[in-house]
Parts: C-alpha cells; structure tokens; sequence
C-alpha cells in the first residue's frame, strides 16, 4: 500500500510540475510578444513558482500522514 501512495504522490508532483512548465512557457510566449513587460513575467514566474512549492509541500505532508496511518494498521 505504501508503495501504491508513493506511486500517486509522485505522479501529482509530475502533474503539478507539468501545469507549471505549459504555464511558464505561456508567460514567455506573452513576454516575447510584447504583451507583458519583463517585471510582469518575473513577477508571474516567481508566483506560479510559490503556488508549485505549496501545492508540493501539501502533497509531501498527505503523503507523510498516510505513510504514517498505513504503519499503524
């Protein structure tokens, strides 16, 4: 089982990380054409980066207190 949440854990991770990558590149394409200033794009890199490292973290810690529930059955 805990093989089977691990499994899962990391394939959310992959997810996120997926949505962050098509998300960067849409800032780049906005930034190359001119549609957003450079301050805009660091700006919305650096956020989307935040949002990735919490939606991270929260994925880390479920997968922590499954672990720990599995241990105890």
């Amino acid at each position: 089982m805990q093989k089977l949440a691990r499994s899962e854990a990391e394939n959310s991770r992959v997810s996120i990380r997926n949505i962050r990558r098509d998300m960067m590149n849409d800032i780049k394409e906005l930034a190359k054409e001119k549609e957003i200033s450079e301050d805009d794009e660091r700006r919305a890199s650096d956020d989307i980066q935040k949002i990735t490292d919490k939606y991270i973290e929260t994925i880390d810690s479920r997968l922590s207190k499954k672990e720990s529930d599995l241990m105890e059955v």
